[in-house]
């Protein structure tokens, strides 16, 4: 019997190596999950809405979202970030990077509060237990606002610069969906309300209100009272 030569073999075995090699990467390929299903967020006349806050309800396998600790810092007479998500029961911290001073308040039912005049010493981070929309204010800067929204859903998050956000792997079915944005209502605490299926994305266009037109910037004698306040 004629022995099969040593370069036959050897190529051979480099065949049946990349076949292998083949088939293993088309099995990981299949195995992948198919792209993540997304949620876009845009006003009447088809403009990108970001910061707008979605929140989805239903019976995650996991727990739902750990409390956090955030930041909301001010800078240039201004609140960063603009618009916060948490979960009920995270911290936020409210540092001062000015080189004026700032009184941070809310009167929001979901958490009513206010920080007394203060420069570099940052008081402690408050606890923010209760869902809902807290609207942040400066008693010395009546320009400043900002919002922290607070939420008991297994899911929130804000969408991108883009109106985009990408949704959680969910259960089979239909699931409540809420959106919100700062321009929604006058009053910032209304909602958009739907229905959400899995491993589908939706599109959402939300009618907003009007922006108040800006008001006039303090005088510098103001100005200086009010820092002196």
């Amino acid at each position: 019997m004629r022995t099969q030569p040593r370069s036959s073999l050897a190529n051979l075995s480099c065949v049946f190596k990349t076949c292998l090699g083949m088939l293993t990467l088309y099995a990981l390929l299949v195995a992948l999950p198919a792209s993540a299903a997304s949620i876009t967020v845009s006003s009447a006349d088809g403009q990108p809405l970001e910061d707008a806050v979605v929140e989805i309800y239903y019976e995650p396998s996991t727990p739902a979202i750990a409390a956090q600790e955030q930041t909301v810092f001010q800078r240039d007479a201004a609140f960063h970030p603009h618009v916060t998500a948490i979960p009920t029961g995270s911290y936020v911290a409210f540092p001062n990077q000015d080189t004026t001073r700032h009184n941070v308040y809310s009167f929001s039912p979901a958490k009513t509060f206010t920080l007394n005049l203060y420069l570099q010493e940052t008081p402690e981070p408050l606890l923010f237990d209760q869902p809902g929309v807290v609207v942040l204010g400066c008693n010395i800067h009546d320009n400043m606002q900002a919002f922290i929204v607070v939420s008991d859903a297994p899911f929130a998050a804000k969408t991108d610069a883009s109106g985009m956000l990408a949704l959680p792997s969910l259960p089979a079915g239909e699931h409540r969906i809420r959106v919100w944005h700062p321009r929604l209502d006058d009053s910032q605490q209304v909602w958009w309300e739907g229905n959400v299926t899995a491993d589908t994305s939706l599109s959402i266009r939300l009618e907003l209100k009007a922006v108040s037109p800006a008001k006039p910037p303090l005088s510098p004698l103001q100005q200086r009272f009010k820092d002196a306040s």
